[in-house]
């Protein structure tokens, strides 16, 4: 291991605590990596194929595993030499191996599949037709045929996942309309619009337009963590950091700000493992009248 090399961490990843110094990114020849995207590196006979990323703020290179997406990223200074980045991941395809035979397999929306809806898990149940209806049945409705609480799914089986995730979307956009209108009420801010997407650095933005982000995969995690993440992007529309009088405005909206962090610290990364990723918007709504300033 070079002198040179150190330890790097990042929040949102299981990183790989190796990474080269500026001074091995000399441009040798016509190697250079523009026009790269990937490339496989192989260790005891198994191949593992890394992504590139260009980056001109990096100064050495960078070695990510990223769980809710299942893959390695190797992020390089723009004027990166191809050879001395794929010798560098070559080094660590062991601990590339490793981190990619660790993964937990995806749950498909499919049914007899366990999906947690609000934090609490339910069956997903195939009730055969062409309608396209998605509906929650509790374990009292199921008159003992269940243990857990169904998302009943009438359609056609092709159709299932795509249904199951269309409602969980639709679930997702419900709640948190309602919790951003109440907490934009009580501080007296104006919410622009609430996009939905299906983010894997972050579970929810703000823009100084007040435009709120969120994830749609919220809506599997506990109420509470819901809320808490409303309330603090609902914050930002006062203060557009993380200063203390920030932190005062989203603890007077939310009483679970220390149990919500946790949780999704704990289990967040269990949500990205859920169905299948859309890196399109999962639907925008207007602004709710309840948010327009006092």
């Amino acid at each position: 291991m070079s002198a040179h090399e150190r330890f790097f961490r990042e929040r949102d990843y299981a990183p790989n605590p190796v990474a080269s110094d500026l001074t091995r990114l000399i441009e040798r020849g016509s190697h250079r990596v523009s026009d790269v995207a990937h490339f496989d590196v192989s260790h005891a006979g198994e191949t593992y194929r890394v992504k590139l990323k260009r980056s001109a703020a990096a100064r050495q290179f960078i070695l990510r595993f990223r769980a809710a997406t299942q893959d390695v990223v190797l992020t390089i200074p723009s004027r990166a030499n191809l050879v001395d980045a794929k010798g560098f991941a070559a080094r660590q395809a062991p601990w590339i191996g490793s981190r990619l035979r660790g993964l937990t397999e995806k749950l498909q929306l499919e049914p007899g599949a366990l999906l947690p809806l609000r934090g609490v898990p339910h069956r997903i149940e195939h009730r055969p037709a062409k309608r396209g209806v998605v509906w929650v049945q509790t374990v009292e409705d199921s008159f003992g045929s269940s243990a857990e609480p169904l998302i009943c799914v009438n359609s056609e089986a092709c159709f299932v996942s795509r249904r199951i995730h269309d409602f969980l979307v639709r679930e997702a956009r419900r709640d948190l309309e309602a919790a951003v209108a109440r907490h934009a009420a009580h501080l007296g801010v104006r919410v622009r619009k609430i996009t939905l997407r299906d983010t894997t650095s972050r579970w929810g933005s703000c823009t100084s337009s007040g435009e709120l982000n969120f994830s749609w995969r919220l809506i599997m995690a506990p109420t509470f963590v819901l809320d808490y993440l409303a309330a603090h992007e609902v914050a930002h529309l006062l203060h557009m950091n993380h200063s203390p009088a920030f932190w005062k405005a989203v603890a007077s909206l939310s009483k679970d700000v220390a149990a919500a962090e946790s949780w999704l610290r704990m289990h967040g990364m269990g949500l990205h493992l859920i169905g299948p990723r859309t890196n399109e918007p999962a639907g925008v709504v207007p602004s709710p009248k309840a948010a327009t300033s006092l």
